[in-house]
């Protein structure tokens, strides 16, 4: 690998001018890699920078570059008039490797309060792709985020304060975020809340794996929908919960079941402005029923609301925190749904009773969200960017959705019946009992296409054949031709025989 004339010639180091890398980046990963496996020893000295640089095909610059880089890692030093050498340290701190019958064996490990915390892998379902096509679930509109406008708000906050800009933030989010979103919420959801009753978190997912982990304890009860939410399901699991499945009506969770499979229940986790994934929206009795059960149980409520923003229908009900008189829900919001994905921003409406003890697990070991995209989603929000985006987008998802149910019952009919959504990024459809939604599922994906099959949303089965379809991050020509896919795979599964035990044959 190397060679030896006045010093290591490095020919193996490579180089890839198509890489987005810088190539002194890529010369730099090369050289150390060279030197921590051993094959530069302590002591040996490097080819000088002009012939590195004739032998890589650079410039001489770039290899300046290099040793600056290597020297500041203290892989090698320079020594004046003597060239540049591998750095002694490396002899004594270098691992060395030991044969098998020298290691140790590993102790067992042993059951304990802390080991009894972690579930068994196979307790954690799936997350579903988020590929950009059809009929991909939990994205917005990517292709119509105004962009220039972000770029404006983003410049803006670079051109302030450096402790602001630069700084360490406060772990319980950006106080003039906190303020937008309680205004926010105030303003459109009817929810009476406090700036202090805020906290940023990194996405809901960190929001439902705090709950957990602040409120339960291993074992604890939670009722939680069944069908329901993947992501907060395996949140919560993570945090020791013991998992109640509560079947879905028309008319959201069905409490009655609940309280009776369940009435020690410690929590109980909903998304009553658009059931995850079937998109039924809570009654407003099953919403008082579940508030009464909580304050019963001396229990506490999540509510999701992922995509209660978009509501397509007449006047949406009121958000289920906001008829929350016993201070028994907490509310937890995103902004991967209402701007993008990529800000890992959301946050979460605690409860007054519970604002003190998530200030202090903040304050003790969080180390908060990205201050930058706080303040800029803040002054977004101040400045009335928002406010003009949700509604951009409620048309545009309207539209989308519209698409979707007239070109279903257009060339889906008896196959697939799309039910329309009053709210929220996705919908469902119920498919013909003899085509079952795994299979379908799968000859989606292979043609190019994303349908989740209702079932793997469940925690026990349920009576069910169906398949969950998000509108919302593809234009409606794409819409169209995910239709006409959808189409010709179930119209071959349809005239297909069916096997012996039920189901097509391939």
């Amino acid at each position: 690998m190397v060679k030896r004339a006045g010093g290591a010639l490095l020919q193996s180091v490579k180089i890839d001018p198509a890489s987005p890398r810088p190539l002194a980046s890529q010369i730099a990963n090369g050289v150390r890699d060279i030197i921590l496996a051993g094959g530069l020893r302590a002591g040996d000295r490097l080819p000088a920078t002009r012939t590195l640089a004739n032998e890589l095909g650079v410039s001489r610059t770039t290899m300046v570059e290099v040793f600056e880089r290597l020297v500041a890692e203290g892989l090698v030093e320079s020594r004046t008039g003597a060239g540049t050498f591998v750095s002694p340290a490396l002899d004594s701190n270098r691992p060395v490797p030991s044969s098998g019958p020298e290691v140790p064996a590993r102790a067992p490990v042993e059951s304990g309060p802390d080991r009894d915390r972690r579930p068994p892998l196979p307790a954690f379902a799936e997350r579903l792709p988020h590929t950009v096509r059809a009929f991909t679930t939990a994205l917005p509109a990517l292709d119509m985020f105004p962009v220039a406008q972000w770029a404006r708000q983003t410049a803006k906050h670079w051109r302030g304060k450096r402790d602001v800009v630069l700084g360490y933030g406060d772990p319980t989010g950006y106080a003039p975020l906190r303020r937008a979103i309680a205004a926010h919420l105030r303003a459109t959801h009817g929810i009476a809340c406090e700036d202090e009753q805020i906290f940023i978190v990194n996405g809901a997912q960190q929001a439902f794996h705090l709950i957990g982990t602040v409120l339960l304890r291993q074992g604890d009860r939670v009722w939680f929908e069944n069908p329901g939410a993947i992501g907060a399901r395996n949140a919560l699991v993570a945090a020791g919960a013991e998992l109640v499945p509560v079947p879905v009506d028309g008319d959201g969770m069905v409490v009655e079941h609940a309280q009776a499979a369940a009435p020690d229940f410690r929590l109980a986790f909903v998304t009553p402005s658009h059931q995850q994934p079937l998109g039924v929206t809570m009654s407003l009795t099953r919403r008082f029923q579940l508030l009464a059960a909580a304050e019963a149980a001396d229990a506490w409520i999540v509510e999701d609301d992922y995509d209660g923003e978009f509501h397509y229908g007449g006047h949406p009900l009121p958000a289920l925190k906001s008829v929350d008189r016993a201070e028994r829900v907490l509310y937890v919001g995103t902004f991967s749904k209402t701007l993008f994905p990529a800000l890992r921003l959301g946050y979460l409406l605690a409860p007054a009773p519970l604002v003190d003890t998530f200030r202090q697990v903040f304050n003790a070991y969080l180390p908060g969200a990205p201050s930058n995209a706080q303040a800029i989603v803040a002054g977004f929000m101040d400045e009335g960017h928002f406010a003009t985006h949700l509604r951009r987008m409620r048309r545009t998802y309207m539209e989308r959705h519209r698409v979707l149910i007239d070109v279903a019952r257009e060339r889906l009919a008896g196959l697939l019946d799309v039910v329309e959504a009053d709210t929220g990024l996705h919908t469902i459809g119920h498919l013909r009992a003899d085509l079952p939604e795994a299979e379908v599922a799968r000859r989606a994906d292979a043609a190019g296409i994303t349908v989740a099959p209702i079932r793997r949303f469940c925690l026990e089965p349920v009576a069910l054949n169906g398949l969950v379809l998000g509108f919302s991050g593809i234009k409606p020509a794409e819409i169209e031709a995910g239709v006409d896919t959808l189409a010709r795979l179930l119209t071959a599964m349809a005239e297909q025989p069916a096997r012996p035990g039920g189901g097509r044959s391939s």
